[in-house]
Formats: structure tokens, C-alpha cells, sequence
């Protein structure tokens, strides 16, 4: 029994002496986060650090290394981010500049901030009297489009069809329906944006080649056949829509890379001022 109990104690006793909180095992891992970081695979180098954290939470040295590490991973990444950001808005200045001479940009400084880009024959003065269907997308690439009724007689209409054949999109109640009147005219208007629009954009960009009614919902209904044009507006602006909405996430993208980046770098200085004291 003495020479059993004192075998188990020497077993402890050498246990205990090999048990560094993991700190070996963790510093295996805090190896392969480094190659990771060298090799710019910062996924795999947040899970090296993160396991350290998960498995070895007595391993204190190493822990507080992976923080320090886990700092450089999270500025070096978002370092290249910034790098990727920039090209990508490069291709996307391009792809505007392309097409950005297709359409008419309004925006009075005065009270605006942020303009609207329309088709050149879908402006105002082109279409005084004409009951139709307008497209617009605004700097930020936000597009809606605005019912436009002046065919005489009150509709007090809040909804558009459009339909090719028994297929067809229809608007809910739009949101922002008003109604006006331009030299003795009654006018009608009703705005809708994309996501809100009852698949009505879509549909037209599905059929730009299609005889598209157009129907004027409301207290009475009034019917009439989109026309080319405005049905090549509306394609034609969600092109650009979908350029311009790129081109603004890219900058929302770059801030916050920034901001991060910002972030990290004084968190970092902060931890070398302790060090030092």
C-alpha cells in the first residue's frame, strides 16, 4: 500500500510540474496564427487565436500574445480591404463615366443635396400634359419611379399595373401620392421605390421589348400602353442605379475599414505606452 501511494504521488507531483496552464500547446497555436498572418490568411489566423482563448485559458503568456497578434491581423486586414475598396472603385467610376452622359442630372443646389438623374426624354418640359409612367435614381443610386396622371378628370389614383398578356406587377398604396395643378391642369403623381415597388420595375425590365399596358389605380381607373421610351428609361436607369448604389457601398465599406483601422492603431499605442511605463 506505502509503495503504491507513493508511486501515485510521484505521478502527481510530475503532472503537476509538466502542467503549464497548455502554455506549450498554445504556443503551437499562436505559431501557425503567425504563418497565417505572414501568408495574409486572416481567417485562419483568428482561429488559431481564438482557440488558444477556447482550449488554453490558463496559458496566460500566450493569450496575451494572441491579443497583441489578433490587433495586427485585424489592421493588416483591413489594410488590404482598403487596398480592394480602392480598386473596385476604380472599375465602378468607370462603368459611370461610361453611361453617366445618357441621362439629365437636376439638383438645385440651393435646397439639395443629394440629385436625381432622369432619361433625357422622360424630363418635365418634355412631357408637360402626358400621363406616364417616370423612372429616377438619385446620387446614392436609390430609384423609384412616379406614376404621372394629367389625362383629365380625378382618379385620385395611389397604385399602378403594369401587364403583358394575364401577366402582370402591380404597386401597393403608395406612400407619397399627391396631387397638384400646373396651369388649370389637375396632375396626379405617386412615387414608389425599388423594394416597394410591387416587382413593377422588374417586370419591365423583364419585358423592354413588350407592349406593356400601364393602368392608373384609384377611385376610377385609367388605362394606357407604356412607350418605348419610357420603357428604355426605366432599364436604363436601373443600370445606373445599380452602378451608383455600388459606388456608395463602397464608400460606407471604406469608412468603416477606416474607422477600424483607426481604432486599432490607437488601441495598439495605448498597450505599447503601458509596456513601457
Amino acid at each position: 500500500m506505502k509503495k503504491i501511494g507513493l508511486t501515485a504521488l510521484f505521478a502527481l507531483l510530475l503532472l503537476t510540474g509538466c502542467d503549464d496552464g497548455g502554455e506549450k500547446k498554445a504556443q503551437a497555436h499562436l505559431q501557425k496564427a503567425e504563418s497565417a498572418l505572414a501568408g495574409e490568411n486572416f481567417n485562419e489566423a483568428k482561429l488559431q487565436i481564438d482557440s488558444i482563448r477556447i482550449l488554453y485559458p490558463k496559458a496566460f503568456e500566450a493569450r496575451k500574445q494572441g491579443i497583441k497578434l489578433m490587433q495586427q491581423v485585424d489592421l493588416k486586414e483591413q489594410q488590404k480591404s482598403l487596398v480592394y475598396l480602392d480598386s473596385m472603385m476604380v472599375v465602378k467610376q468607370a462603368q459611370l463615366d461610361s453611361i453617366k452622359g445618357n441621362f439629365v442630372l437636376e439638383k438645385d443646389t440651393a435646397y439639395q443635396e443629394i440629385g436625381n438623374y432622369f432619361y433625357p426624354t422622360q424630363t418635365v418640359e418634355k412631357n408637360i400634359g402626358r400621363s406616364f409612367l417616370r423612372g429616377q435614381v438619385n446620387e446614392l443610386g436609390e430609384m423609384s419611379i412616379t406614376s404621372i396622371y394629367c389625362a383629365g378628370g380625378k382618379l385620385h389614383h395611389t397604385a399602378v399595373k403594369v401587364s403583358v398578356g394575364e401577366t402582370f406587377a402591380e404597386t401597393p398604396a403608395s406612400k407619397d401620392s399627391y396631387e397638384t395643378t400646373d396651369l388649370g391642369r389637375a396632375i396626379e403623381k405617386a412615387d414608389y421605390k425599388l423594394g416597394e415597388d410591387g416587382g413593377v420595375i422588374g417586370f419591365i425590365m423583364a419585358n423592354p421589348d413588350k407592349n406593356i399596358q400601364l393602368q392608373f389605380i384609384g377611385d376610377k381607373t385609367y388605362k394606357t400602353a407604356m412607350q418605348p421610351n419610357d420603357r428604355k428609361a426605366i432599364v436604363q436607369l436601373s443600370e445606373l442605379s445599380r452602378i451608383l448604389a455600388a459606388m456608395e457601398q463602397i464608400r460606407k465599406d471604406k469608412k468603416e475599414a477606416n474607422l477600424k483601422i483607426e481604432f486599432v492603431t490607437r488601441k495598439m499605442q495605448e498597450d505599447k505606452s503601458e509596456t513601457e511605463k
